[in-house]
């Protein structure tokens, strides 16, 4: 017994020093891989166009029909991780036919902007909240992981570099459309082992040809844009290609979107692409602005977030993010109720809404200012001022 305790207590040194080696080795493993799979602004590599496009004149700005000279790639493998983050050219992709993007809609995007101030300056407006919804809608869509602040230096660094893209005069922008999509190329459904995280810009003038003026909505209760448990919350193009059709029938009817409803109570969700807003007094005689609730259908847009937050500031009214129905507007309309409602989302900022199409019904909605009502006036124009530099604003980050 005497000669086989060095034995056992040389046997569990060695033991020990073995899982201390293997938990090393693997912990340096896991250090590696996360210093592998970081999104790295610093290695940023630069390679400038030698082919530079004229710029149209802004007057001519068609949007989304324009696009600058550069563009933003960051590359994605399951094996290295984040490759050094590219802003090259504007071109075409290259991807095989058997890219899973194209078979499964892994894909998602965003929606931003740049303006050229009043002074002059170039400012983003609230691009944090654009980089943590893509980041949540990539996740969601078995994407990869990203530091967002880090892919932030890297879409500020495209849009100085294309700064003289960005056209003055309020009203006008350029719009940043942020993608992610998955780049596997094989068949069959499951987490894609490789992805590209691109940002293209455009040049764009007012969202709507008519510009500041209401529009017309179906309330269509038949096409559902999203339900309980989906990925109405995600901006995924899986949300989008569905509502084609429907807006093509609002179109037959002489309407500019579709009203999105939900449930047998036909619950006001979204107002074609925009978050719906209605400014009431609503049954229990308080002046509100409510807007539908983040459950899971509803999309957390910027826009919307920042009128919430002003309306808050300002302290004049009950603001609600809850559920509301078309059988209360409708009721509201009647009893004198309804003060105004508008959509509200980063290409058209405030879309007043003038009518809606509802069951054989054509309710229209006040509009006391002529074309939109006195509250998205002025968020209208509060907003404005901060994208544009005439109220400075924590929102619109001065970069160039």
């Amino acid at each position: 017994a005497a000669t086989r305790k060095p034995a056992l207590c040389f046997k569990m040194a060695l033991r020990l020093l073995h899982q201390t080696t293997v938990r090393n080795v693997l912990n340096q493993a896991i250090v590696a891989q996360q210093r592998t799979l970081a999104l790295d602004a610093s290695k940023l590599i630069v390679n400038e166009t030698t082919s530079p496009k004229s710029k149209p004149a802004k007057e001519t700005l068609v949007f989304g029909k324009t696009f600058t000279d550069h563009m933003l790639q960051c590359r994605w493998t399951e094996a290295d991780g984040w490759a050094a983050p590219e802003i090259n050219p504007y071109g075409n992709l290259s991807l095989p036919p058997s890219s899973i993007v194209f078979h499964y809609a892994i894909e998602c995007f965003e929606g931003m902007k740049a303006f050229r101030g009043d002074d002059n300056k170039v400012r983003l407006f609230r691009p944090d909240l654009n980089a943590k919804r893509l980041h949540k809608s990539s996740v969601r869509l078995s994407m990869p992981s990203f530091d967002q602040g880090e892919f932030l230096k890297c879409l500020t660094e495209t849009v100085v570099k294309d700064k003289d893209w960005v056209p003055a005069g309020r009203g006008y922008s350029l719009y940043l459309r942020p993608t992610h999509i998955g780049t596997q190329s094989s068949l069959g459904v499951g987490q894609t082992d490789s992805s590209l995280l691109f940002t293209i810009m455009s040049p764009s003038g007012a969202y709507y040809s008519t510009g500041f003026q209401p529009v017309s909505l179906l309330a269509d209760p038949q096409n559902v844009r999203a339900w309980p448990g989906g990925v109405g919350d995600t901006k995924g193009g899986c949300n989008y290609a569905p509502t084609i059709a429907p807006q093509k029938a609002a179109a037959a009817q002489g309407c500019q979107q579709v009203l999105w409803l939900f449930g047998p109570d036909h619950q006001v969700t979204e107002a074609g692409t925009m978050n719906c807003f209605l400014h009431w007094i609503n049954e229990q005689g308080e002046e509100e602005l409510i807007t539908a609730p983040i459950d899971g259908t509803i999309l957390e847009g910027v826009t919307r977030q920042s009128i919430l937050d002003l309306a808050r500031e300002w302290n004049e009214m009950k603001v609600t993010e809850g559920h509301y129905t078309m059988g209360q507007i409708q009721r509201a309309l009647k009893e004198g109720r309804v003060k105004e409602m508008f959509g509200a989302g980063t290409a058209a900022t405030i879309s007043p809404i003038g009518q809606i199409k509802y069951n054989g019904e054509d309710l229209n909605i006040p509009l006391e200012l002529g074309t939109s009502g006195k509250l998205g006036q002025r968020v209208w124009d509060t907003l404005f001022d901060i994208q544009y530099g005439a109220i400075e604003h924590e929102w619109a980050p001065v970069i160039a």
